[in-house]
């Protein structure tokens, strides 16, 4: 099946949002084909509809002191933060087209991570108790999703080099005990972000089944 692929370079957390909102309707009613959406965004704690309050450790006004939004998001999780140094990746799917399958869903999107850490000769795994995807007991990529009419939204964020600093604002994706960690910490070396989205699309390709096509034509406008 046809995959658009945009590449959004920064992007603010809300715009990507109603982005995404408009991406799904069109998909939902057939105007477009399956998409993948990879961005990165400024500092932002987003909110999942699981989340518990006790797990953003700061209060609004501390958070817009250092410069981070927060947003109450629709997607599936607890809290998270997205900032620069993240490879953010949004697909908009249509899941009637592959069995109606949530868990088969976050599996393949996980599966789309470990193949790409594996590219990079990091040996990744899956969690049996938590969504993600793991490297010994510290978390590397984040999973939150939304799927409404069959039509996914949100996707997972993986990280290269983000601040760590920030994810001492709250308790990540609410899992006590256990840390985050990212491909520069893991490999003692910087990976040029180009180069992992080269490799995300790929695997995203393999586990998906997809035909990878350019998708900036179909955005249109922002608005």
């Amino acid at each position: 099946m046809p995959c658009a692929v945009c590449q959004l370079g920064l992007m603010e957390y809300s715009d990507a949002y109603h982005l995404q909102r408009r991406l799904a309707l069109q998909r939902m009613e057939g105007r477009i084909s399956d998409m993948l959406l990879l961005l990165e965004h400024p500092p932002t704690i987003t909110v999942g509809k699981s989340s518990k309050l006790e797990n953003l450790l700061v209060s609004k006004e501390q958070l817009a002191e250092k410069g981070v939004s927060l947003f109450f998001a629709d997607r599936g999780g607890d809290v998270t933060y997205h900032g620069p140094g993240q490879l953010i990746a949004y697909p908009i799917i249509d899941l009637r087209r592959r069995g109606k399958d949530l868990r088969r869903y976050v599996h393949d999107l996980e599966e789309v991570i470990v193949r790409t850490l594996d590219d990079f000769c990091i040996k990744a795994h899956r969690d049996e108790t938590y969504v993600g995807v793991w490297v010994g007991e510290r978390k590397i990529a984040a999973i939150g999703i939304n799927v409404k009419r069959w039509v996914t939204m949100h996707g997972f964020a993986l990280n290269l080099r983000p601040n760590g600093e920030y994810f001492s604002l709250i308790k990540p994706c609410g899992i006590p005990n256990k840390g985050v960690t990212s491909i520069s910490e893991v490999l003692c070396q910087d990976v040029p972000m180009e180069a992992v989205m080269q490799r995300v699309v790929a695997c995203f390709s393999q586990v998906f089944d997809a035909r990878i096509q350019s998708g900036s034509n179909m955005l249109g406008s922002r608005s």
